[in-house]
């Protein structure tokens, strides 16, 4: 497992090379038809491919497939293996992207090997998406489609640090506001000017407060642009904010919250841009019933298995948002998404892929 996730992490895999993802799926298809599954590259407009693996085609009236989900491409640019090769250190594995996720890959094709080992062939469905890390809206149709069909939904993100898994995860959404106002010399004409940065300060203001932890939903202004000089009065300016919210009717408020804002200053015209992304994953009984059976699991191993909610977002929040009976984090422990001292506990692997096998067993009734 170790040499795997060493070869794959090598195999650089940002979301806007498609070239770069497409070698990605291309190696691990091998992989996938070495447990009797049937591969395909599915093209993706504006990214690479998605990596699809199925078995036999099953009897009518036989069971729906497990879905084994997770996403080849990762948010670092090429040539950072080169400036961060990977390496290994404390039983720990260090290196772009192998937390978040291609641990979770390895896992979920060991898992596969485990159960064709000992000649158990459950109905499952490998989904491996290209652009997870930035807008899956050129393929969440099909993979919607995907998790319809499925009996469960297993998606391979990363444990939470310590092996945690994710019953719950955050909603997001991304807007941007854009005040238009009215250009002119800051000094010679400065009241015939209608300052868009200034407009822009007083809504910015506003979005921060309706954040609430308590109710678990934010907005943050994270980005903002605006003018041209000191000495003009700016007639345009934007800011881009970041939203979460823990529940599907609290992100329709805060849209509408942000949409019905008015500007201040009448001379200046607020248009929005942007909305609402992923859903929220709700620990629903159908997401409960999958974490009981793989806490059963986990324990007749003699593993521990805790569950934990993220305020991050994943493609398994769309299964969770179908009804879908759904379980996200069952990748490799470790730390350090997105951050260069990314890493991988070693020794979490194998756990995780015969945790993983075992709950494909114990959801396709074997």
């Amino acid at each position: 497992m170790t040499a795997l996730l060493a070869e794959i992490c090598a195999i650089e895999s940002p979301s806007t090379d498609p070239p770069a993802v497409a070698a990605l799926a291309a190696r691990l298809a091998a992989d996938v038809e070495a447990v009797g599954l049937v591969p395909e590259l599915v093209p993706v407009t504006g990214g690479g491919p998605i990596l699809r693996a199925r078995g036999p085609a099953p009897a009518p009236g036989g069971p729906a497939p497990v879905m084994l989900l997770g996403h080849l491409d990762t948010v670092w640019p090429l040539g950072t293996v080169a400036a961060r090769p990977v390496r290994i250190e404390d039983g720990r594995l260090y290196g772009p992207g192998c937390y978040d996720m291609k641990a979770g890959l390895v896992v979920a094709l060991f898992a596969l090997r485990a159960l064709h080992a000992r000649g158990l062939r459950p109905p499952v469905t490998v989904f491996f998406t290209p652009l997870e890390e930035v807008d899956c809206d050129p393929y969440r149709a099909l993979m919607e489609a995907e998790m319809l069909a499925a009996a469960a939904v297993l998606d391979f993100e990363p444990a939470w640090p310590g092996g945690a898994v994710k019953t719950s995860r955050k909603g997001s959404g991304s807007f941007t506001l854009h005040a238009h106002g009215r250009a002119s010399h800051a000094g010679a004409d400065l009241s015939r000017g209608a300052n868009a940065i200034l407009e822009l300060a007083r809504q910015c203001l506003h979005v921060s407060k309706l954040t609430d932890p308590v109710r678990g939903v934010s907005a943050n202004v994270g980005v903002i642009r605006g003018g041209l000089r000191s000495n003009v009065v700016p007639d345009l300016a934007e800011a881009e904010i970041d939203v979460r919210f823990l529940k599907v009717a609290d992100g329709h408020w805060l849209e509408e919250q942000l949409r019905a804002i008015q500007p201040v200053d009448p001379r200046v015209t607020l248009t929005w841009s942007g909305g609402l992304h992923y859903p929220p994953l709700e620990r629903s009984p159908a997401v409960v019933s999958v974490y009981e059976k793989a806490a059963q699991v986990a324990s007749e191993l003699g593993l521990p298995l805790s569950e934990v909610a993220s305020g991050g977002a994943s493609e398994a929040s769309f299964a969770g948002a179908l009804g879908r009976p759904t379980l996200d984090g069952l990748g490799g422990d470790g730390d350090g998404a997105h951050a260069e001292d990314e890493h991988v506990v070693l020794s979490s692997l194998p756990e995780r892929a015969a945790l993983a096998a075992g709950l494909i067993a114990r959801l396709a009734g074997l």
